[in-house]
């Protein structure tokens, strides 16, 4: 079963020019579970402040879909999703060799440490975990091994392979993930950036390879061009695979203005109209079922 993990909250806030309120952002995760989807990352509650408003509010909700928060490896940052009440955390551990030279400064060996740390610490709190390998696709793979091998084995839920800046094609995210796929028993899910215009395309990919949680935003909105569009994913996913999210299709179109509108984008018809042409298309209607 594929089931999305959309990350509009978080990542596709990241996109130049949108700040959604308080207000916009429960709204959102109410849509989003009204629609279906199995997962909502909601935010990165050490940012304080409204973002950590937003996402106890949203916790409060009682949701029929997961809802979990962003994290960086430091204590500091899980000890503010404990306060936001959420459930699932997801902690973001860089294993490029760029990000942990230049960004963090630091060694492998305290990368992995540092991880084990702090995801101890998480799951100590009854947390349900997930850990991010971020910027996976420009890591070295025995290193991207050991961190999957060891997130394995601290018995945390998944992990995500991160293309952080977008970079991969799909016969590389086929060939990565299927290697990764036949050396750890761990569930992988798939992050994709779309600055050469085939986050869909790797998504759709890393689906072939074996992947079942894929990430999304509504309209691929996000950080620089953006990331895989939840509408142009579950459209491809049914058209060229004939898989069936049963999402609310309904939904989906009230969602897409709706944050079309919140993000100050109103000409934005591009991820809308894969909606509604996906009601009168010849090859999907035979799948469409009732949802």
């Amino acid at each position: 079963m594929i089931r999305i993990i959309d990350t509009t909250l978080r990542d596709g806030e990241q996109a130049p020019g949108i700040a959604f309120t308080v207000q916009e952002k429960v709204r959102i995760a109410k849509l989003l579970a009204r629609l279906g989807v199995y997962q909502i990352e909601a935010g990165t509650p050490v940012m304080g402040g409204l973002e950590q408003q937003a996402i106890t509010e949203i916790a409060r909700l009682q949701l029929r879909c997961r809802v979990n928060s962003w994290n960086r490896l430091l204590l500091g940052d899980l000890r503010a999703s404990i306060a936001c009440g959420v459930r699932d955390v997801h902690i973001a551990c860089p294993v490029s060799e760029i990000q942990i030279d230049q960004k963090l400064r630091r060694s492998r060996l305290w990368v992995l440490d540092t991880m084990k740390r702090a995801v101890r610490y998480a799951l100590d709190y009854g947390l349900r975990v997930t850990v991010g390998a971020e910027d996976a696709s420009r890591a070295d793979p025995a290193f991207l091994l050991d961190v999957g091998l060891a997130v394995q084995e601290l018995g945390v839920e998944r992990l995500r392979y991160c293309d952080t800046l977008g970079m991969l094609h799909p016969f590389d995210v086929f060939d990565r993930l299927s290697w990764l796929r036949s050396r750890i028993s761990l569930e992988i899910e798939f992050h994709g950036h779309n600055d050469f215009g085939m986050a869909t395309a790797n998504a759709l990919a890393a689906v072939k390879a074996g992947v079942e949680c894929v990430d999304t935003t509504i309209g691929g909105i996000g950080e620089r061009a953006g990331n895989t569009c939840l509408e142009e994913f579950t459209a491809a996913l049914q058209g060229v695979y004939g898989y069936n999210l049963d999402l609310d299709r309904r939904v989906l179109l009230l969602l897409g203005k709706y944050v079309a509108r919140a993000a100050g984008r109103t000409g934005w018809r591009h991820s809308l109209s894969l909606v509604d042409r996906e009601q009168d298309s010849p090859a999907c209607r035979p799948a469409m079922g009732g949802g």
